[in-house]
């Protein structure tokens, strides 16, 4: 249909106006009733977060997400445009999105006055009507609500009094839509108060002249549950006029978590898109290292670990895996265990450390983590499976070392002296001995469980020995060797 260009036309129209809460529940109900997916893209949250959204959606209520880094808060407060409506009326030239019907500026209410159903209409998208602010603690009143600007005064002869002066701030011309801020409890307590002032009562004080702008606005909030709780700094009228809280929280299945990170991690390579293969032990290995991570005592629990570590390991293996192939001319790229190794510096980053991990070192929490994740994905692929001839061939003495730029067929002649190895090790996987480098990649995988498992060791430089297990002091005291760990007993 074509769009009304005139307050007139809009009347004629049968436009009829609602706020923005009942918009976005009368879309959620149609969206409920056709069955169609609400948040695309999410993951995880289908019996925990997504419910209680609804539910705060067809309560009219504003909201917070409370929740650790890293879990889709951000993503969830994005999406809720979908269920705006396509375009809205507004007079044209507003900057608060004034409704043709109910003008809330004096801008807008002198456009009605002096046109009358001539007055111009313009149409905005969803999108125009999301406003996102971070919070920090140098956001000023001005910044959220506005300021007194005197250029405007100056150029038009108003009275610095006088409304049309004002600049307004993100939250009013979030008029009729949404508006989000992130960390809620970095923001300053008197910008709170301003904050909720005119959310309660529509009316605010701007360099001490009163205004009222009773605004319509949907407001949605993020914070971290340990800010929101022990700091205290979301003042209580405003805490009380959030409707609904409710709390995110990680994938709690590995399955869960590898979908998340094969959506998200940037894997189809140019030109490498058909060449890559990424066995399924390798994406529940840098899955369950995340999951290991929110276990470790060593790692901060407030600050969480999150997604973005598998993400951001999944994308550095694949690197390392094309790195090879672009040396070696390989044809297919299959990551192996020693390409995550080789991603350990896109993990350091993402944990903070106690003080005991602090004393360790994140370079060697994050091979820890590497070989407790590989040992717990091996034992679900590998159980009653025995490699009595490969760790047998170990004590005897031999070593044998899988450089990450190696080929798979110079790997392959490795590890065809390993007895038993090869053919053990493809036993839970479909694929056969010919397929070298997925052979290769399984091959690496078991003796990284077999290392888990303390079977067998594994040097700093990637080679895989038999396991020592004790030795001598200067004093001849025998000891455990528990080198891996950096400790001693």
């Amino acid at each position: 249909m074509e769009r009304a260009r005139t307050l007139g036309e809009l009347k004629e129209s049968g436009y009829g106006r609602v706020s923005v809460k009942d918009e976005l529940r009368a879309n959620l109900i149609r969206k409920l009733q056709t069955g169609e997916r609400l948040f695309p893209g999410i993951v995880g949250y289908d019996e925990s977060v997504i419910p209680q959204l609804v539910n705060a959606i067809l309560s009219r209520h504003n909201l917070i997400l409370l929740g650790l880094r890293g879990q889709a808060k951000s993503r969830i407060i994005r999406q809720l445009t979908r269920l705006l409506d396509d375009a809205i009326p507004i007079l044209k030239g507003s900057e608060v999105n004034d409704d043709p019907f109910h003008p809330i500026s004096a801008y807008g209410r002198q456009m009605v006055e002096l046109h009358g159903d001539s007055a111009h209409v313009d149409w905005i998208a969803s999108d125009a009507r999301f406003v996102e602010k971070l919070a920090t603690p140098d956001v000023t009143i001005a910044d959220i609500i506005g300021d007194v600007d005197p250029i405007k005064a100056a150029k038009g002869g108003h009275l610095l009094s006088d409304e049309l002066t004002i600049h307004y701030g993100l939250l009013p011309r979030a008029n009729r839509g949404i508006f989000a801020i992130n960390e809620l409890p970095d923001l300053a307590g008197k910008i709170q108060v301003g904050l909720f002032n005119i959310m309660q009562e529509g009316d605010v004080q701007i360099k001490g002249y009163p205004v009222r702008l009773p605004l319509d606005v949907m407001l949605v909030f993020s914070a971290n549950p340990e800010d929101y709780t022990t700091r205290g700094k979301i003042i209580s009228p405003l805490k009380d006029r959030i409707g609904t809280e409710i709390m995110t929280h990680y994938p709690k299945e590995i399955e869960l978590g590898v979908e998340i990170t094969r959506q998200e991690a940037w894997t189809a390579r140019d030109g490498f898109k058909d060449r890559l293969h990424v066995p399924d032990f390798i994406r529940e290995v840098i899955e369950q290292i995340a999951f290991e991570a929110r276990d470790d005592q060593r790692i901060d629990k407030h600050s969480g670990v999150s997604q973005r570590l598998p993400i951001t390991v999944m994308e550095s293996v694949v690197s390392n895996a094309e790195r090879r192939a672009l040396m070696t001319e390989e044809e297919q790229m299959v990551p192996r265990i020693a390409d995550i190794y080789a991603a350990i510096p896109s993990m350091t980053g993402k944990i903070e450390l106690e003080y005991e991990g602090e004393q360790v070192g994140a370079h060697r929490i994050a091979k820890d983590l590497i070989k407790r994740a590989a040992g717990e994905i091996f034992e679900g692929y590998f159980v009653g499976i025995e490699f009595t001839g490969a760790v047998a061939w170990f004590d005897e003495g031999n070593n044998l070392r899988l450089a990450d730029t190696a080929a798979a067929e110079e790997c392959m002649l490795l590890l065809e002296s390993v007895p038993e190895l090869i053919d053990t090790a493809l036993i839970p996987f479909d694929f056969k001995r010919k397929d070298k480098a997925k052979t290769v990649a399984a091959c690496e995988f078991a003796l990284e469980g077999l290392y888990a498992e303390n079977k067998i060791s594994r040097n700093e430089e990637g080679g895989y020995t038999a396991v020592t297990k004790a030795k001598k002091d200067r004093r001849g005291m025998i000891y455990d060797d528990l080198t891996e760990t950096g400790k001693y007993s």
